[in-house]
């Protein structure tokens, strides 16, 4: 597969900002985000629907479609920052005029059910896309510094990334030891999963695949990593990377339960291939960007994950 990688941002680029899930419950968060971007020195436009709300959605299909092509359209765009995830994506991805991104690679960022964009855009276009803050979630008040140093550096730089460090005394941990080499997939749990027998579902051989999870409760959890099991993914994959699965407890305490710790074991201690845990990504505030259709390399050995490769070009 050959990945096309977008242009490095530069200040004064432009920035478009979409709405191609949810809308942000308070537009005062978007204008906010905008902000802060504006501060750093570049435009942004942002789309006619990133404001509408029609139930849980940004608008109807046709609005948040019309917002994403337009975008990719839009010569003077060099990144496309999502506002939110929530619910929307995968109604999208049979309505995506793929030739037309791929015509026109950009930055394209957001995380959560914009999974289902980012392994669309992976596998029809071939396009690397980062899963990092987005505007209305992670811009519009005070950014962690770890989480606004890493995405910067990923987009604005052309140079090999490296070794991923994470903030403080924080460590990744390893389940199964060894080291692998791949392309990098996954996302959301629950996303990630939807797309499996669909055109969007991406390649699995000499890939690590990383997922993360957020108010799923661990019998939830158990269901969709057994899902994948039965669908063969831990044997075709080399390696998988743990993030943060936040607040994936039982609400209800008088409820028999497994942690979500026990369940994730259950699958993954004796898999043949390396896997590390407490990987800083997912629906937490110090977050890693994840370049999904890089190339990195995981020694769950040493608990190293590094990115082997530039991001953008």
């Amino acid at each position: 597969m050959h990945i096309i990688k977008p242009k490095r941002l530069k200040k004064g680029d432009l920035i478009g900002i979409i709405s191609p899930a949810s809308a942000p419950n308070d537009l005062f968060k978007i204008e906010k985000g905008v902000s802060y971007l504006e501060g750093l020195g570049y435009e942004v436009k942002v789309g006619k629907s990133s404001g509408i709300s029609r139930g849980y959605l940004a608008g109807t299909d046709v609005q948040r479609i019309e917002d994403l092509h337009e975008m990719f359209r839009d010569k003077e765009v060099k990144a496309v920052i999502c506002t939110r995830g929530g619910y929307g994506s995968p109604r999208l991805l049979d309505k995506i005029d793929y030739k037309l991104v791929a015509r026109n690679p950009k930055i394209f960022v957001g995380y959560s059910d914009i999974t289902a964009l980012q392994m669309a855009f992976l596998e029809k276009a071939n396009l690397l896309t980062f899963a990092g803050p987005m505007l209305a979630v992670d811009f519009y008040n005070s950014i962690s510094h770890f989480t606004e140093e890493m995405f910067w550096a990923l987009l604005t730089s052309s140079k090999k990334f490296g070794r991923i460090k994470f903030p403080g005394s924080e460590r990744i941990f390893p389940v199964v030891k060894g080291v692998a080499k791949g392309r990098l997939i996954g996302g959301n749990l629950a996303t990630f999963l939807s797309l499996a027998g669909t055109q969007y579902f991406p390649e699995l051989k000499n890939r690590i695949l990383l997922l993360e999870e957020v108010n799923e409760a661990p019998y939830r959890v158990d269901r969709m990593l057994n899902h994948l099991r039965l669908l063969g993914v831990f044997k075709k994959i080399s390696g998988l990377i743990l993030g943060a699965f936040t607040d994936c407890n039982e609400p209800d305490p008088d409820k028999k339960t497994l942690t979500t710790g026990e369940v994730i074991a259950d699958y993954v201690d004796k898999l043949d291939i390396p896997v590390v845990y407490n990987f800083r990504h997912g629906h937490v505030t110090d977050k890693v960007t994840v370049p999904f259709g890089v190339n990195i390399r995981v020694n769950a050995s040493r608990s190293i994950v590094e990115i082997t490769e530039s991001t953008v070009c």
